[in-house]
């Protein structure tokens, strides 16, 4: 079943976390954002921006989980491409999204 239909501008879909609502989140590489996806209607109902285009991957984390962490890629990437995108490969801290992630499952070897 087709979940959500990305717009040209999302580009593709990489890592994904759920939160405690049970909304999906997805990392578009190349298109610079992290998504929120409600599952139950297939409507994007946030999006956050972040500031260079190869996002990978996110999860929740901190005390509490209300802190969701972005990582993303500059591999790849040729020197003029890196130098007008110098936060290619960084990881991101992002604060306030009002939701809180569930703490991941662990499960013996």
């Amino acid at each position: 079943k087709l979940l959500y239909h990305l717009e040209k501008e999302e580009q593709m879909p990489d890592g994904m976390c759920i939160d405690a609502e049970g909304k999906l989140w997805v990392a578009c590489i190349d298109g610079g954002r992290v998504i929120r996806i409600d599952p139950e209607t297939g409507k994007r109902i946030q999006t956050v921006m972040l500031p260079t285009p190869r996002i990978t991957s996110c999860c929740f984390g901190g005390k509490d989980y209300s802190e969701m962490y972005v990582t993303s890629a500059y591999d790849g990437l040729d020197e003029t491409t890196l130098a007008k995108e110098p936060h290619a490969g960084e990881i991101f801290k992002i604060t306030g999204l009002g939701v809180k992630g569930i703490p991941q499952n662990f499960y013996a070897a």
